[in-house]
């Protein structure tokens, strides 16, 4: 027998970086939109970034203090392992206090003990996948889970395809009316619209190799008719601010973070970024014409195969990482001129785009956990 509408408990566990996060926030939203009664508990990494931007979404978390595995041979992972079984164990107890009708994952190692103690238990759990190549920990959290929620077509070669629902990943609702907003980001960034604009954007914690290839080019940009946003990341600003003081440019606008990423795009003619599957997601939902620069630094290399998925669709450039620092401001200074190219690139992306990924989602999980 169908329960009516009724008060019911959610954990969302993932985290580490901005592209775990943000579709986390869109979920636990959409999930009280249409349950405002839900209560909702955020899991994440004890000294990550989710025990900051969580609380300051509103939300409640409790950290684990799980830690991902060294890749090559180090005495650490000993270290990591006797983690992973501490987070096992709170994990389990998170679960029994709180009692979940469900447990969703989108992502980050933390996600893995999490959803893994829920799948004992018997509590039905969700996978969001990011990625168009999962990781290890998705591929074995699969078999338990109810649903995957997967952002590209083709994911029956990892996943079982009756759990599969394509539903591309959860954005930020404030980048769904960018085209409004342009007026308003050349006010917020002090630029005119009569230049040409790139963006540069590392992810929510930088990329060593795009702010070198910014340093390196300082004068050609400097020579160009472009102007840059610059955003560097925390770690990296004061050493692109000292590298930006030596050089004669100013036509570039630094920053260590942009809060304001839906007036970033409303102005950007281009953008040059890394591959993660939350700002691919983003570059599609704006129909921005992007050149990726995949990360080497991830599991699974899934960042190549993100960009290679836009790259077969006609709808971004990718440059290698080994090449960015020498060519990236050579090519993208060359594209950002090229208004064909540009509109084709933005066509192509605005066909990849799902508009309300979150709401789908949150909607399969609530007709689940009601028909329980």
């Amino acid at each position: 027998m169908k329960q009516n509408r009724q008060y019911k408990r959610f954990i969302i566990s993932g985290g580490g970086t901005g592209g775990h996060i943000f579709p986390a926030l869109s979920i636990a939203r959409a999930l009280l939109e249409r349950m405002p009664d839900a209560g909702i508990l955020f899991v994440g990494a004890e000294g990550r970034m989710e025990m900051e931007k969580i609380p300051a979404a509103g939300f409640r978390i409790i950290g684990l203090p799980v830690q991902g595995l060294v890749r090559k041979f180090s005495l650490k992972n000993f270290i990591v392992l006797l983690k992973l079984l501490k987070s096992l164990l709170k994990a389990g107890s998170i679960i029994r206090e709180f009692k979940p009708d469900a447990v969703i994952g989108t992502g980050g190692y933390v996600s893995a003990p999490v959803l893994g103690m829920a799948g004992r238990k018997g509590i039905p759990t969700f996978i969001q996948e990011q990625n168009s190549y999962p990781g290890i920990s998705n591929k074995l959290l699969a078999k338990k889970a109810k649903k995957i929620f997967v952002a590209y077509p083709g994911m029956e070669k990892f996943f079982p395809g009756e759990k599969i629902l394509l539903t591309g990943n959860p954005v930020r609702k404030d980048l769904k009316f960018i085209k409004e907003k342009t007026d308003e980001a050349s006010e917020y960034f002090k630029l005119g619209k009569e230049k040409k604009i790139i963006l540069i954007i590392g992810g929510s914690l930088g990329a060593g190799t795009l702010n070198d290839a910014v340093k390196e080019k300082l004068e050609m940009i400097a020579a160009s008719d472009i102007r840059l946003i610059w955003q560097s990341g925390s770690y990296y600003y004061e050493s692109a601010k000292q590298s930006l003081d030596r050089s004669t440019c100013s036509n570039v606008k630094l920053y260590d973070f942009i809060s304001r990423m839906d007036l970033a795009y409303a102005i950007a003619d281009l953008v040059v970024s890394r591959a993660g599957a939350g700002t691919i997601s983003e570059l599609c939902l704006c129909a921005k014409p992007a050149i990726l620069v995949p990360s080497p630094n991830v599991a699974e290399d899934h960042q190549t195969h993100n960009a290679m998925a836009m790259l077969r669709q006609g709808a971004a450039e990718m440059i290698e990482d080994k090449r960015a620092v020498k060519d990236l401001f050579d090519e993208a200074i060359k594209l950002v001129s090229d208004e064909e190219r540009l509109k084709s690139l933005s066509e192509e992306a605005a066909k990849l785009a799902v508009n309300n990924s979150a709401e789908l989602i949150a909607a399969e999980i609530e007709k689940f956990v009601l028909s329980a």
